[in-house]
């Protein structure tokens, strides 16, 4: 917990978005008040996290600190970053959320799905300053992948932290509004104690390519493939990307369908926010594709990633209603993989491509940008902003070792730079910058509308691995005796004469056990257990969950009638 001291101390705590990519959030504290950035959420993978829907950061920190909250900033709207609002608020109550339109509407959107109280939603646009608590806070205008998205400009009693949230630096964005590289340097020229700067690409030589250089790549797939039906799949959040395929559709004289949730409800909210804009006739519903000539139509899903439920996916398995798959269809994919999704990816190409398809992606076309800047773009941050002190976040621990090379390389002393993992508290002076004492922060595994513990995750992998054995002891209870063992398997297998071994040592130990109250029943469970898997890590080299089941049995009365 954070204590108010008299000689009052900045503090930033690190409750996620360090030493990974994903679950960005972090506390900003000074005496009673703390400040939040974003609250994101990352995807589990089925090799680590099986069964899991959603993994999202550990709010004991918060809980414990509730009474110093004043307000979450949001840098924007991707789930990263916004995807652990809703399992925040449950567990603490409303709290006042600061962010763009689009961050807002997306924010909202997912309250009223799962019919929460609406917090006090405060919008704001590139410029704007907003006091909370003890911090003032300026957001600032930068290029990404998504509208909306801001640096923060956080003054606070002693000095100025400025976070760099995600950027690139598009000098010709779609939507025209360039990252405000005026108003960081007079920041920067004003003074920073600390930057916390993202550190994504860290490993990419140069600059990230425009945004409008995939529309050209666009343009050149509809303009070539007159005879076709076009099928593109992007991420749902890219609102500038959907507006390139819109108005080249346009003027190709191609209508466009939404196909998927996520992206009929973005694009739905773009549209009011007026961040799309289309002709009345464009856009028709994905139920009235059937009444357009195939290649006048073109469709824009989710899917890039090879999500198993996603709109994409649905038509290589050949279960969407709607959009069957076949050789008139030109299916082009504008993403990368994610590291980790590559091989979901590469099998939903390769069904694309058995139903006829003909399929376009990332190793093959200019059908992506990332969102992120690369070495040249980080170092014009360093040298606009030029912080006393830094810490590079926003990536795996290889990403921020870069970072910290990077900028020791742009000047700034390696004593002035720390490397930081969730729960570090970090504690900021004004000559130096320490460590302070951690603080409980972690990842919460959401599964449904339940929460998911470390066991009951180590049993599901131990499951997927090793399968599991039941031992069943069936139990006369009149005389205390060992009626029958049974021996049931899933996913180990066992010959006849081990599995006879095995009851047999279910019985032994049975007999030698004093079977009588419940604490004897705890007792010969375990000893069952601790003996089976011994036995069958030495005979298999496997080592499968062991069940033990007593079955207590009333032994029928032959002559009762």
């Amino acid at each position: 917990m954070v204590k108010s001291k008299k000689n009052k101390e900045l503090e930033v705590a690190f409750l996620g978005g360090v030493g990974e990519i994903g679950k960005n959030m972090t506390a900003i504290c000074y005496a009673n008040d703390i400040l939040i950035v974003d609250c994101g959420s990352t995807f589990p993978s089925m090799d680590d996290t099986p069964g899991i829907d959603l993994i999202v950061p550990d709010f004991t920190f918060v809980k414990e600190n509730l009474d110093k909250i004043k307000g979450i900033v949001i840098t924007h709207g991707h789930e990263d970053h916004i995807g652990g609002i809703p399992y925040l608020l449950a567990e603490c109550g409303n709290i006042p959320i600061y962010g763009s339109s689009l961050a807002m509407a997306l924010i909202k959107h997912k309250l009223t799905e799962r019919k929460m109280n609406m917090p006090k939603l405060n919008v704001v646009k590139g410029g704007d300053k907003k006091n909370i608590g003890v911090f003032s806070v300026e957001f600032i205008n930068v290029t990404h992948s998504i509208l909306g998205a801001f640096a923060l400009s956080i003054t606070t009693p002693a000095g100025v932290i400025f976070h760099t949230g995600d950027y690139k630096i598009d000098f010709t964005p779609v939507d025209g509004e360039s990252i405000d590289l005026g108003r960081i340097a007079d920041i920067g020229n004003s003074g920073v104690t600390l930057m916390l700067g993202e550190s994504t690409n860290i490993e990419k030589k140069g600059t990230t390519i425009s945004e409008k250089e995939v529309g050209v790549t666009l343009e050149k797939i509809i303009q070539t493939n007159t005879d076709k039906r076009i099928i593109i799949a992007t991420f749902a959040s890219n609102v500038n990307r959907v507006q390139q395929i819109i108005s080249i559709c346009e003027k190709a004289g191609r209508q466009v369908a939404f196909d998927g949730r996520s992206m009929v409800n973005i694009s739905e909210m773009a549209k009011k926010l007026g961040m799309l804009e289309y002709k009345d006739n464009t856009v028709i519903s994905i139920e009235e594709i059937k009444s357009v000539q195939p290649n006048k139509l073109c469709i824009i899903s989710t899917g890039s990633q090879g999500e198993p439920m996603s709109a994409l996916t649905r038509m290589a398995n050949g279960e969407d209603k709607e959009v069957v798959i076949g050789e008139q269809d030109v299916v082009a994919i504008s993403s990368q993989p994610i590291p980790g999704n590559e091989k979901a990816v590469y099998t939903l190409i390769n069904k694309l491509y058995r139903r006829g398809a003909k399929v376009l992606y990332g190793s093959l076309e200019q059908l992506h940008v990332s969102g992120h800047a690369c070495q040249d773009e980080l170092k014009l941050m360093l040298s606009l902003v030029k912080p006393k002190y830094f810490i590079p976040v926003h990536g795996e621990f290889r990403h921020l070792k870069k970072h910290e090379e990077l900028a020791i390389s742009m000047g700034i002393p390696k004593e002035n730079i720390r490397l930081v993992d969730i729960g570090n508290r970090v504690v900021v002076k004004k000559k130096s910058i320490q460590l302070g004492q951690s603080v409980e922060a972690g990842e919460v595994y959401v599964d449904g509308d339940s929460n998911v513990d470390s066991l009951v995750l180590r049993d599901r992998k131990q499951l997927s691995t090793d399968g599991v054995v039941i031992i069943l002891l069936n139990i006369n209870v009149e005389n205390r005796q060992l009626a029958s063992v049974d021996i049931l398997s899933r996913g180990v297998v066992f010959d006849d004469d081990f599995l006879e071994s095995l009851k047999a040592l279910a019985e032994d130990t049975f007999e030698t056990s004093s079977y009588k109250n419940e604490s004897d029943r705890g007792g010969l469970k375990n000893n069952l257990k601790r003996k089976i898997s011994r036995v069958i890590l030495n005979k298999l080299r496997q080592r499968p969950m062991v069940l033990p089941l007593l079955i207590e049995q009333i032994k029928e009365d032959k002559d009762e009638e």
